[in-house]
């Protein structure tokens, strides 16, 4: 057994466990908890550990290759290793989640994790059942290439994901001045909002630095309440529905597709995307927003 599997071993029913006492407290405080919701999460992760039974990564031998030429040897045996590891990791983590948001190949498997209409501590651990069959992990290799080991890596991603457990509470206030540089409850609150000026914002794993210096953070406003779930709401608490039903629609898209150009933005442009004009992405939305004010 890796030290990996040691992690989630522990892990995985603590946070289950909170989860479920978070919804314990809700109902003693007569307050509304979506106890469907928790379970279509809790089907989601059993799904997901059967599935990562299966011996297969489409990025594991990227992974592999990116070692085996790999600029230096890194030992994680000093804070130094540690930190850069940390650090690298957070980088590469902001860019592979702003892909998941604004690629839809990767955004179909991350909206399921964006599917709870209500934010919750089980929400958290709502992720999708086919990361690592579509390759969303080619965004870590450039830190086997720089040296780290690949289980490293994967190690330091779950502690990374690990961290962000406690952000999906709709109840934790802003935390002053850790807002300038932590992924914080208030932060993370924005990311999963559906309201358009919320949308695409604060893709950080423990920092929020990254989101800062690229232009992506958007901060909560007591004006503008968050609204949680996708852009058209989820209505079924099937966790199949919920991991499937995207790629079925892909199909039904590509299926129609009446040029080279239209596949390609189908797979890879922003979900959203439409021929001849009948594209609702991000930006659309936003620019039918503002001219809907004025």
């Amino acid at each position: 057994m890796t030290f990996l599997d040691t992690l989630k071993d522990i892990a995985l029913p603590f946070v289950m466990v909170a989860a479920i006492a978070e919804g314990l407290w809700f109902f003693a405080a007569r307050k509304k908890y979506d106890w469907a919701a928790w379970a279509t999460s809790a089907g989601d992760l059993i799904m997901r550990r059967l599935l990562g039974l299966v011996p297969f990564a489409l990025t594991a031998p990227v992974f592999a290759w990116a070692y085996g030429h790999r600029l230096y040897t890194f030992h994680l045996r000093g804070i130094g290793s540690v930190l850069l590891l940390f650090v690298g990791l957070e980088f590469c983590y902001y860019w592979q989640h702003r892909a998941s948001h604004t690629i839809r190949w990767f955004w179909n498997a991350h909206l399921v994790h964006h599917s709870p209409n209500q934010l919750t501590l089980a929400a958290a651990y709502r992720l999708g059942w086919f990361d690592k069959f579509i390759g969303t992990g080619v965004f870590l290799t450039p830190l086997s290439f720089l040296g780290f080991r690949p289980l490293d890596v994967v190690a330091a991603l779950f502690l990374n994901l690990l961290y962000q457990f406690w952000l999906h509470a709709d109840w934790i206030p802003k935390l002053g001045v850790l807002e300038y540089v932590l992924n914080t409850p208030s932060a993370h609150r924005v990311h999963h909002a559906r309201n358009v000026a919320y949308l695409d914002a604060n893709f950080g794993g423990v920092l929020i630095v990254f989101d800062r210096l690229f232009g992506t953070y958007v901060e909560e406003r007591d004006d503008l309440p968050c609204q949680y779930g996708l852009v058209h709401p989820v209505t079924t608490y099937n966790p199949m529905r919920i991991n499937l039903q995207p790629w079925i629609d892909l199909a039904r898209d590509l299926a129609r597709v009446r040029s080279l150009n239209e596949v390609w933005n189908y797979l890879f442009g922003p979900p959203g995307w439409r021929p001849n004009g009948r594209s609702m992405t991000t930006a659309e939305l936003r620019a039918a927003e503002l001219n809907a004010a004025d």
